[in-house]
């Protein structure tokens, strides 16, 4: 299980450093709504990388419950489509958890098609417009060498 690095008391307030890094990258050139429709997906594949990964249930003041959110934040990062097929190659040698968002998904309707959609294409001919990782942060920060956060 992944601890995050906690601050003394006292001190001052500074975000958790986690030993693991959660990034997703998305292709540059897509629309809003589809940068947001992959960003999602990629997240819950993601959510499946690990036991550990997934938080606990939220419950608000008036004892509504809500559903548990990844426990780290998630880095997005912006790519045109060579970088985020070097990214992939980088992913695909280190071994880390990774979920995909490939053009051909945009035009399938439901999972079963989506799978054969990517069934049907080398890796390395895949037309990647997404690309999430988890894993160690050192690895995830090999991986993500050079890219710019979405902006």
């Amino acid at each position: 299980m992944t601890t995050p690095t906690i601050r003394p008391a006292g001190s001052a307030p500074s975000p958790l450093r986690f030993e693991t890094k959660i990034a997703v990258v998305v292709r540059d050139d897509l629309a809003v709504w589809q940068k947001l429709n992959v960003t999602a997906f990629l997240a819950s594949g993601i959510a499946h990388a690990g036991d550990d990964i997934m938080g606990k249930p939220y419950e608000d003041a008036s004892g509504h419950d809500y559903l548990a959110l990844l426990r780290e934040p998630v880095l997005c990062y912006a790519a045109d489509a060579g970088t985020l097929t070097r990214t992939h190659t980088r992913a695909l040698s280190r071994g880390v958890p990774t979920a995909l968002y490939t053009a051909g998904m945009f035009a399938t309707g439901n999972d079963d098609d989506n799978r054969a959609a990517v069934r049907a294409v080398a890796a390395d001919a895949l037309d990647l417009v997404g690309l999430a990782v988890y894993g160690p942060r050192g690895i995830v920060d090999k991986i993500t060498k050079g890219l710019k956060l979405h902006g």
